[in-house]
């Protein structure tokens, strides 16, 4: 095991649920919470990346962002981690794939919000990702809808679970996904910055 990766013994079922947390707020927490809930997880692992591909501008300093995100969270079951930066991976495809190679016999699934499967098909190797993990989606204002019909979505739709069956998700054989409805905090990092005039021009995702 790499110095600094978290531990995890053999059977965990964990979430992971990516993105830069510039910076880690409510809605992240809530939606961590729900996902150990309604799929069933021992542990939640926060993926605070070195930079978002899709976001024009780079994030606040990784220390800085780490630091807050270990703030912001208030359950010992969601794990911040700088997991990224030590696997020297941008790209979900390639996190993913270190992780399962380090990780033989974990129970993975990768967590996003609404808002994200509307852009997931643009995400480098989405496909490989989808094949490599189940997914696990979380309804995020103004997008649940659009989320059902977006191009991702409409390519896996063969392999949805109905909700009821959302708690059996982890353990499925990749390609699985389900989203869930659950109720919705509007926070977001973009709001934050704005209110904190951090906004730099960036485009929250």
């Amino acid at each position: 095991m790499k110095a600094g990766l978290p531990m995890a013994t053999s059977g965990l079922k964990i979430g992971l649920l990516g993105g830069s947390f510039d910076p880690a707020h409510s809605g992240h927490l809530h939606i961590s919470k729900v996902a150990l809930n309604r799929f069933g997880l021992d542990r939640v692992w926060w993926l605070v990346s070195p930079g978002n591909p899709l976001k024009a501008h780079g994030p606040a300093p990784v220390e800085i962002r780490l630091a807050a995100a270990r703030m912001a969270s208030d359950s010992p079951r969601i794990i911040v981690t700088d997991i990224e930066t030590r696997l020297g991976t941008r790209m979900t495809a390639d996190t993913i794939a270190g992780l399962r190679h380090l990780y033989h016999d974990v129970n993975f699934v990768w967590l996003m919000g609404s808002d994200n499967l509307c852009q997931f098909h643009r995400w480098d190797r989405w496909r490989e990702i989808a094949r490599s993990v189940p997914i696990g989606v979380l309804a995020r204002p103004g997008s649940r809808n659009a989320a059902r019909h977006a191009p991702a979505a409409q390519m896996m739709r063969r392999w949805r679970l109905p909700q009821a069956e959302a708690a059996t998700l982890v353990t499925r054989k990749a390609p699985a996904w389900v989203l869930i409805n659950l109720p919705m905090t509007p926070e977001s990092s973009t709001a934050i910055r704005k209110r904190n005039g951090m906004i730099r021009g960036r485009k929250d995702t």
